[in-house]
């Protein structure tokens, strides 16, 4: 999970490099069609396709979020930073908990719930530069506010998978997911597809979207499910708590410096939370 984690937070990183170079709506579209045409023939082979119109709406509904959620994340890297993504990304583990608490009637531990208190503080903490007044006046940023948007759509994912999964192979449901959410994009991006000079798009891009679809989309797929049989579902999501820190470090080693000193507070904060949920979550 550790390396999971690090490969995710790169993502960040690399969509801020490349988020300039396409539309949001269409760079998701190319990762969603990518990701589904090279995970496709490995689950025909392993599982078969499954299909059922039950299946596929079913998918559809779950999609839906992640569509939102990725193509603001590409557009909010347009106007705030890789680290404010990461550290607002920490919010999601505690709206999945809200909509569980009413879709599922899911109730947390008193540790998991101080855990994502302490999450939603790092947050605060870091999009706000530990200033208080500006925390008062609710002075988000743009990027911030996008991103908080997908992360509200992204908080839904979790608990629409608990409701609709009706017992198929993970793998299979995580394909007609891509599948659907192509289709998601499909309609969004319409007849802006063919009016993209896609000989103008740099290598370097096509080389994040390829890094993106292989390592952050496919490998991160495969290392969660193998570490969920061992560590649980709880002390899985906690290590997403793990991002800023990471975000932090890849900046630094790319050269872009840290961030203010009193900004760093809030990260620990972060992974104070991770450390708690990990004690807390059960197999």
């Amino acid at each position: 999970m550790i390396i999971a984690a690090t490969l995710v937070s790169t993502s960040f990183t690399v969509g801020a490099a490349i988020t300039a170079e396409l539309d949001p709506a269409i760079l998701t579209f190319v990762r969603f069609t990518l990701a589904a045409c090279l995970f496709g023939p490995w689950v025909y082979t392993t599982y078969g396709l499954g299909f059922s119109f039950s299946l596929f709406f079913r998918c559809a509904l779950i999609s839906g979020c992640l569509v939102v959620f990725f193509c603001s994340m590409f557009l909010a890297l347009r106007y705030t930073s890789a680290l404010n993504i990461s550290v607002i990304f920490a919010l999601v583990p505690s709206i999945s908990g809200i909509y569980a608490l009413f879709m599922l009637g899911e109730r947390l531990p008193k540790g998991q719930l101080f855990a994502l208190a302490c999450g939603v503080v790092g947050v605060i903490w870091v999009v706000f530069r530990g200033d208080l007044s500006q925390f008062l006046s609710m002075g988000w940023n743009r990027g911030d506010l996008i991103f908080f948007g997908g992360c509200v759509a992204m908080g839904l994912y979790t608990p629409l998978v608990k409701l609709l999964h009706r017992g198929e192979a993970m793998a299979i449901m995580t394909f007609w997911v891509l599948v659907t959410g192509s289709l998601w994009l499909l309609l969004i991006t319409g007849s802006r597809l063919s009016t993209v000079d896609w000989s103008a798009v740099p290598v370097f891009a096509w080389l994040g979207i390829a890094y993106l679809v292989i390592f952050t989309t496919i490998v991160t797929f495969f290392l969660t499910q193998y570490s969920v049989a061992y560590l649980g579902a709880t002390r899985v999501a906690a290590y997403s708590y793990l991002y800023p820190a990471l975000v932090l470090v890849i900046d630094l080693m790319l050269g872009h410096g840290l961030p203010p000193l009193r900004v760093v507070p809030g990260v620990f904060v972060v992974l104070a939370a991770m450390f708690v949920l990990q004690r807390s979550g059960g197999h």
